[in-house]
């Protein structure tokens, strides 16, 4: 027998047992406040007569729930992204695959919009009606063209801004300015 058998085996028979779902003992424990694992298998049997290799199993189980719910963080454009803006994320993800391509660096969650920043913030994707508001920092001699608008009416941190509205807009020539304003950013 492997280990996850014996385990789910061992769980089937403590909820025999004591006529409880697993999840009634986790309420318990979570209802204890306790949080550590001695404390949780002595409130266990003590209070609620459990044999100790039923009490050390459930302690564990509810250390290793409580251990997934706050292993990974929440993705932070999971929230931009809700209602009527999901349909914009596949393209999201496609744009930020092509930022990772020019290196490292971090998101900083903001209110509607995300900052990318290495030792400075150097763009931010920002979900908009329909599309992507990619808003850049570059040199203030970079020309504004058709699709490289200025950001003076956007946000004024930003130097630029280009409207994504298809994966085709994910071209060279928006690689190369990625690339200019991540490099100033370092």
């Amino acid at each position: 027998m492997d280990v996850d058998a014996a385990v789910a085996s061992q769980i089937r028979n403590i909820e025999t047992t004591y006529g409880q779902p697993v999840g009634h003992w986790f309420a318990v424990i979570d209802a204890s406040g306790l949080t550590k694992h001695n404390e949780v298998v002595a409130m266990l049997k003590g209070d609620h007569g459990l044999a100790h290799g039923a009490a050390h199993r459930l302690s564990l189980l509810a250390r290793q729930r409580n251990e997934a719910a706050t292993a990974r963080p929440a993705d932070p454009a999971d929230v931009l992204y809700a209602g009527a803006k999901a349909a914009l994320r596949p393209l999201h993800d496609a744009l930020l695959a092509e930022i990772r391509s020019a290196g490292v660096f971090d998101i900083a969650p903001k209110k509607g919009y995300l900052s990318l920043r290495r030792r400075k913030q150097f763009a931010m994707i920002q979900p908009s009606a329909g599309r992507i508001d990619l808003g850049l920092i570059l040199p203030a001699g970079e020309a504004v063209t058709g699709r490289l608008e200025s950001a003076a009416t956007f946000n004024r941190l930003f130097t630029h801004r280009v409207r994504i509205t298809a994966a085709t807009d994910l071209d060279d020539e928006l690689r190369g300015w990625l690339a200019t304003a991540y490099a100033l950013a370092g």
